[in-house]
């Protein structure tokens, strides 16, 4: 890593990174933001099986690396992207181009075939895909996504993958409760975020539109998406909140932001599954100590196959609807 190869990125980004994470990984951090990354992908059971996939792969010279948290994704190097995107599994969705640390909050999400669920924020439908291929193609998923041209590649993603328990809505998520109240199994709150878990130096526009006013633009937005997502889940529920970014504003603020407003009628929960780079969550940011409970969350670090990540679950006690 070079001092040069990092003079790209906004220099308050590097300042706060050397708050938020521990110093004796802030160095392979950094290093994650100015090397190649590997190409990620999991296998699309809705169409194939994993050994069927990795059998096709193995005849044509892939030879991808496994995932020991999850069977079913796998990665390879950079050099062998164009001959993945070139084979007939990718071709005819046999496979879906993903990243590690977006697998992370369907999985802990664990949602059970027959239920109903909720992906508030779903395109262009990564997590949508995956939780459907969980659920075996049954139950419902509703996919809620308000940017027109995402929600389009949201259905043809769908369609290319044959996720048919999936019923997409182009509506906005902020109001989706008054709705559905209190209809959900299981929510999943992937909340629009600055995105700083994608930035790095060989890619201007991953970084051009940083600052600290956008982190501040997305809290906004995040404490009403996460709202609605409290208040169309049942009580018993589960959610999930996560991001893809760094900012302790946009992710252990809002966790202390929800449990009070909710009380406790909102709990996060001890998460199980652990992929072996993950940071505890903060408790404190700029002098501003953090609910309790946020110990439950945590943040994931980067590495070549996995962006940065922050992942929230939460258990619904009681009822939540305004009176």
């Amino acid at each position: 890593m070079t001092q040069s190869s990092l003079s790209a990125l906004p220099e308050r980004f590097l300042e706060r990174l050397q708050a938020i994470i521990p110093p004796a990984e802030l160095h392979r951090v950094l290093d994650t933001m100015i090397k190649p990354r590997n190409t990620c992908f999991r296998v699309n059971t809705l169409k194939a099986s994993t050994p069927e996939v990795l059998s096709m792969l193995k005849s044509a010279g892939i030879i991808p690396r496994a995932v020991p948290w999850y069977e079913d994704a796998f990665w390879i190097y950079p050099g062998m992207r164009e001959k993945l995107l070139n084979h007939a599994v990718y071709r005819e969705g046999l496979i879906y181009l993903q990243n590690l640390s977006s697998m992370v909050p369907p999985l802990i999400l664990e949602p059970q075939p027959g239920e109903h669920i909720l992906d508030l924020t779903a395109a262009p439908g990564s997590k949508t895909l995956q939780i459907s291929a969980l659920m075996h193609n049954t139950g419902q998923i509703v996919a809620v996504d308000k940017v027109r041209p995402r929600y389009y590649r949201l259905l043809r993603n769908l369609s290319m993958q044959g996720a048919t328990n999936v019923t997409p809505v182009l509506t906005n998520g902020v109001l989706f409760w008054k709705r559905h109240p209190e209809a959900f199994d299981r929510v999943l709150l992937d909340a629009p975020c600055s995105t700083e878990g994608r930035i790095h130096s060989a890619d201007p526009e991953s970084y051009r539109y940083w600052s600290e006013r956008k982190i501040k633009e997305m809290t906004q937005k995040q404490k009403r998406l996460i709202y609605s997502a409290v208040q169309v889940l049942k009580p018993g529920g589960v959610l999930v909140y996560s991001t893809c970014s760094f900012a302790p504003e946009e992710n252990e603020a809002i966790v202390t932001h929800v449990l009070k407003k909710f009380g406790d009628a909102l709990e996060p929960e001890p998460i199980d599954l652990k992929p072996g780079n993950v940071q505890p969550a903060l408790t404190a940011w700029k002098g501003r100590s953090f609910h309790p409970a946020v110990k439950h969350a945590y943040r994931i670090l980067p590495t070549p196959s996995m962006e940065a990540f922050f992942v929230c679950k939460f258990r619904k006690r009681k009822p939540t609807l305004p009176a």
